[in-house]
């Protein structure tokens, strides 16, 4: 769900809110960009008597002061150009910290069906490469213009201050050469839109290949995946040239005008020097200052290049900033307190893109009770489990906790009651330590131990040189996946939550692992309101009761004796279960 596109304007006040946060150092960098300016238009003005005073009236007072002024001039000028440049990429960078900060923790709040529906590496560009594009247009291109305005500003004051007539001459050309920066300005946003969403797709690709790495492998599918990335590469290629065009034509045209107005102040200019109207130190003090009045505009069209790009690339940040979670905390949310807790669902329908996943579901688990869900895989059987903790929404009903509909729960006291052991686990790069203690971060070593201990993980871990400090790698890739399990059952131990949803968590296990997992899910489930999703039948016997979901409606109920002797759906994926055909989610 997303608020009404709001206007451009609307998402650059957001940008300068950011800054307006930071307005002394800005007004320090300000103030640096004036002297920087003050001081680039001295050097034009100093042309004049260098030229008349020093050269032609061989004044030797001049001679002394002169030099000393170019030496301030240009000591102020350092200074100033040090000071504006450390205080504003301190701006920017403090803006582009914000930014990720905000990037990042809007994410965190979206649902679980946006990550379905975004690719990871995507995700990762908008908060890598979008928003340092974004940092350079604040730090840099931001910084530039107003500096070369200033300059623009200041070396103006010198020319009127020369020759006003000359200057409204020279000046005549200014207002056509600010039509390449706008016309070539707007192609730059819009391929560089482009740009930054092939950027994000490379991304994706990169993280996808690179985690199924295995598979490539596995498949001989090195080249496939080289030609895919070559192509993608070629794509990038290709719009890079296109904004390298429309950046780069700009710049010639501004030149050729810029030569035109050089070329008529000096035909102009020369002519009243020789008719005596004017002095040739005046005509070059002009002069210097035309020329160097010319360098900041041309430098304005490159430098709208990048805030074009930056502004691209802040639509973009913003897309994800201003998307609404679906999952929403309530006006006045209700606190669950700790400890065993009923489960129900009533009338409870769930529609998923359009598709009408679970109908009609009734259910009531006791606190305590061991509810297995079995079924052909797509029955509904996630979904169901996943609108207890508000991963998703109810489309029509209720699922309520201890008669409170979760929906007016706080999320955070709902969420701290149920722990949750999936098919695939998920482990961190960090210590088995870090890892254990993940929803208990104030636990002591003890108490890890412990969980570790239930959870029959104490045997591999003792081998390890450096035990619970051991760092178990991406994704625990230097763990077995029995091991890895064990550690997801005790990082849910050590929460202490009373309700667990267990997820196809041994399916992916083979016999011996999934002994030593299974004893370890028997001490998890002791004393708590557990649902379980199964795929082999063989391992439910400890429920208490027996749920079947077909095509999103539970079709029977029961235990595995009452079950069996009815001889229905339950009976049927049995025998299917068995005989080995078909399988089970």
């Amino acid at each position: 769900m997303k608020l009404p596109i709001p206007t451009f304007r609307e998402r650059h006040k957001q940008i300068l809110f950011l800054i307006r946060d930071s307005w002394h150092k800005l007004f320090l960098a300000m103030i640096c960009m004036l002297v920087m300016a003050g001081a680039t238009s001295a050097t034009a003005f100093l042309v004049k008597p260098v030229l008349d005073d020093i050269f032609f009236s061989r004044d030797l007072t001049m001679l002394k002061l002169i030099p000393l002024a170019v030496i301030v001039i240009y000591l102020l000028r350092g200074i100033s150009m040090y000071g504006q440049d450390y205080l504003m990429n301190d701006v920017g960078q403090g803006i582009i910290r914000k930014l990720r900060n905000m990037l990042y923790d809007r994410i965190q709040d979206l649902p679980l069906a946006f990550f379905h529906a975004e690719k990871t590496g995507v995700l990762m560009s908008r908060i890598t490469n979008d928003v340092n594009i974004i940092r350079n247009m604040v730090s840099t291109a931001v910084t530039a213009s107003l500096r070369d305005c200033f300059s623009i500003i200041g070396l103006t004051g010198v020319i009127f201050y020369r020759d006003w007539k000359l200057a409204l001459y020279a000046l005549i050309i200014l207002p056509v050469a600010f039509i390449p920066v706008v016309k070539f300005g707007r192609r730059v946003r819009r391929v560089s839109t482009g740009c930054q969403e092939s950027m994000a797709e490379m991304n994706a690709f990169l993280h996808e290949t690179f985690s199924g790495n295995k598979i490539v492998k596995a498949f001989g599918m090195e080249p496939y995946e080289k030609n895919r990335f070559h192509q993608k590469t070629e794509e990038l290629f290709q719009l890079e040239m296109k904004a390298v065009v429309a950046k780069s034509l700009s710049s010639p045209i501004m030149e050729f005008l810029a030569g035109l107005g050089i070329a008529f102040i000096i035909w102009y200019g020369g002519y009243r020097v020789i008719n005596g109207a004017s002095t040739a130190g005046t005509f070059f003090s002009f002069m210097a200052a035309v020329l160097m009045l010319y360098d900041p505009v041309k430098k304005l069209s490159g430098l709208n290049n990048s805030i074009q790009e930056g502004l691209a690339a802040a639509d973009r940040v913003f897309d994800i900033v201003e998307t609404v979670p679906g999952i929403r905390e309530s006006a006045n949310p209700v606190h669950i307190r700790q400890g065993p807790h009923s489960v129900r669902f009533r009338d409870v329908w769930f529609q998923y893109d359009d598709v009408m996943v679970l109908k009609n579901i009734n259910l009531r688990v006791k606190a305590g009770d061991i509810v297995a869900l079995v079924g052909m895989s797509g029955g509904g059987k996630t979904s169901l489990v996943n609108l207890i903790p508000r991963f998703y929404d109810v489309s029509r009903g209720a699922v309520l906790i201890d008669g409170i509909d979760v929906r007016d729960a706080s999320i955070q006291s709902l969420r701290h009651q149920i722990a949750i052991v999936t098919q695939e686990p998920i482990l961190f790069n960090d210590t088995i330590r870090n890892n254990i203690s993940y929803g208990n971060p104030s636990a002591q070593m003890p108490e890890i131990e412990r969980a570790a201990r239930a959870a029959y993980a104490w045997e591999f871990i003792d081998r390890l040189p450096n035990r619970f400090d051991s760092s178990i790698g991406e994704l625990g890739s230097r763990l077995s996946g029995g091991e890895k399990q064990r550690i997801c059952i005790a990082r849910a131990l050590l929460k202490d939550a009373p309700i667990l949803i267990l997820d196809e968590a041994t399916s992916a296990l083979d016999s011996e692992s999934e002994m030593l997992v299974q004893k370890a899910l028997e001490n998890l489930m002791k004393g708590r309101t557990t649902f379980v999703i199964a795929h082999r039948l063989s391992t439910i016997g400890y429920a208490s009761r027996i749920v079947v979901i077909v095509d999103g409606e539970i079709v029977e109920e029961g235990s595995h004796d009452e079950l069996f002797a009815r001889q229905g759906d339950y009976w049927k994926l049995y025998q299917m279960q068995y005989s080995g055909v078909g399988q089970l989610e």
